[in-house]
């Protein structure tokens, strides 16, 4: 269990692995703050290899939001699987953050998400009747 980091244009992107609870809690928070001390301003967690988050680690996802956007910064989460997306869901930690789901959770990284086309009507297109 542990924490990665990398830095893909101007997002640093930090992987969980394993869990994020009251245990390592501390040692995110100390990644963050050192990156946010060097100037950086985007982040992005991502969850692709994470199984598990605690009320502390929730807790201190909403801690590193408030600190990132006082430095005019933004955090997005990204890649986490339907438990945790469930979970955020049921907390409305959603609202809070932009959730992502980006293949490896680096692409695109500083870049937004491709748009997804709408849905295709099944029927006739409505048309304006004019005289």
């Amino acid at each position: 269990m542990g924490f990665t980091t990398e830095r893909h244009g101007d997002t640093v992107v930090i992987g969980v692995a394993g869990q994020l609870v009251a245990g390592n809690r501390q040692e995110l928070r100390h990644t963050v703050l050192d990156e946010i001390e060097r100037g950086e301003r985007r982040f992005r967690i991502d969850f692709s290899h994470a199984s598990f988050i605690d009320s502390s680690g929730l807790g201190i996802l909403v801690s590193l939001s408030k600190k990132i956007r006082e430095q005019g910064g933004e955090l997005r989460l990204a890649n986490l699987n339907d438990e945790l997306r469930t979970l955020f869901k049921l907390t409305k930690l959603d609202l809070l953050f932009q959730l992502r789901d980006d293949g490896d959770g680096l692409a695109g990284a500083g870049v937004p998400a491709p748009l997804r086309p709408p849905p295709r009507s099944s029927g006739a297109e409505e048309r304006p009747h004019g005289g």
